[in-house]
């Protein structure tokens, strides 16, 4: 994810437990580093209440476009506070047997205002990676939105963020067991989009498929808001990519680099097979196909140079477009907004690539196939088989344990017909005339 990060776990491994302490202070605080890095936490941070919600609101349908607005929102606001409360610690605390952080920091403590993490505060390390937690649980959001009770919603969240996020973002980022066997994942392919899209699927599945899916059209709402939405996540990515490295160094000029390469080279590459296929490159198509390969570019930000880049977006255009349009109807589950088809196709593909084409003269700890390490392939596929096989039981049991303390899953047949904004909210977001 990190330079210091990973250093220290490839080289340490178990004494990353020290990650949230004073262990690493003798580098000093670099006030550089620090101004980036407080940035780069602002930069991710708008990309959830702004660029996630216009990007989602404008796909929902009209009357439901303000209960995706919500929904987006309070799942930020439940992780900013899970996160400090016991989120941080579960995922960065001391390490319990490579499976999950211990208790030592739950509401931050034995954390001060002097407290490193590298050359940056502790506590702008922990908002950071807040706004990741925040981000991963509000994408599951796309693969439900239309159907769920917003009730169940919040409480699915406050679990899935404390039993399914903290977990897997402990093992790859917080010396976890992952993180002990190689595993690249510089900003996310694998906590966040292989979790959040596998999360996404499994919910669609236990909630059931929309009234009149496939059997009546469902107009996106605003096509506008999306694309908007999408150039806010795409802006938003610099700081989730390039922030990563934790430091305002070449590394991470590298890691913005490559992000805003691949997210335009996949654009071109959805929009070109869209147009060949259905003969109109839609703006929708374009949207999408820039979060493709922002998605896909996550994993390997740190560890590929502009050829990789190209390769990765090329084929996460390519990839998301069959998998929104092709393999969704083949299988026929009901992800409303694609959170699967864009997030967790995308981000396996993306945490693959990163085994293939990781370059060691771009960061020396990352070595892929291409450059003579068969074996990091193998770690990446691992990695990611383990993800979904973890995001699909713990999405599971985390569903059936709201579905006990709701009562259910998803608002009844009139309240959806009805539209969820004026049923659950008693609010529009159009005027009809």
């Amino acid at each position: 994810m990190i330079r210091w990060v990973s250093r220290k776990i490839l080289v340490l491994g178990p004494l990353m437990v020290l990650v949230a302490s004073d262990a690493f202070a003798g580098e000093g605080l670099d006030s550089g580093d620090t101004a980036w890095m407080i940035v780069s936490t602002a930069l991710v941070m708008m990309m959830t209440p702004a660029g996630l919600a216009l990007f989602y609101g404008g796909m929902s349908r009209y009357k439901n476009m303000l209960n995706t607005f919500a929904m987006t929102l309070v799942a930020y606001c439940l992780a900013s506070v899970i996160w400090m409360v016991w989120g941080y610690t579960l995922a960065f605390g001391p390490d319990k047997a490579g499976l999950i952080g211990g208790m030592a920091h739950a509401f931050m403590r034995g954390i001060g205002v002097g407290s490193l993490a590298g050359t940056i505060p502790t506590s702008v390390f922990a908002l950071f990676q807040m706004t990741f937690a925040g981000i991963t649980a509000a994408l599951v959001l796309g693969a439900i939105v239309d159907r769920m009770k917003f009730s169940s919603w919040i409480v699915f969240t406050v679990l899935w963020i404390t039993l399914v996020y903290c977990p897997v973002a402990h093992w790859v980022w917080g010396g976890g067991w992952m993180a002990e066997m190689g595993a690249l994942d510089f900003a996310g392919g694998t906590v966040v989009h292989v979790n959040a899209g596998v999360a996404g699927l499994v919910l669609a599945l236990m909630v059931g498929k929309r009234i009149g899916y496939r059997k009546e059209a469902m107009f996106p709402s605003s096509i506008v808001l999306t694309g908007l939405g999408a150039a806010m996540l795409w802006f938003g990515w610099f700081g989730f990519n390039a922030g990563s490295q934790l430091a305002a160094d070449g590394l991470a000029g590298s890691a913005f680099l490559v992000t805003n390469t691949s997210a335009a080279t996949a654009a071109l590459a959805w929009m070109f097979v869209e147009w060949l296929v259905t003969k109109k490159p839609t703006v929708l198509g374009i949207a999408s196909g820039v979060v493709a390969g922002l998605v896909a570019i996550t994993p390997a930000a740190g560890f590929v140079d502009l050829a990789g880049s190209l390769v990765i977006g090329l084929v996460a255009g390519v990839l998301g477009f069959f998998s929104v349009s092709k393999l969704k109807s083949r299988i026929g589950y009901d992800d409303s907004l694609d959170a699967f088809g864009v997030h967790g196709v995308c981000g396996m593909w993306g945490a693959l690539a990163t085994g293939l084409f990781a370059n060691p003269a771009v960061n020396e700890i990352g070595k892929g196939l291409l450059y003579g390490n068969p074996k990091q392939l193998w770690i990446q596929a691992l990695s990611i088989a383990a993800t979904a096989a973890f995001a699909l039981a713990g999405t599971g049991i985390v569903t059936g344990i709201t579905l006990w303390i709701t009562g259910g899953l998803r608002v009844p047949p009139e309240a959806e017909i009805e539209g969820l904004d004026s049923s659950i909210h008693g609010e529009r977001a159009f005027e009809i005339v």
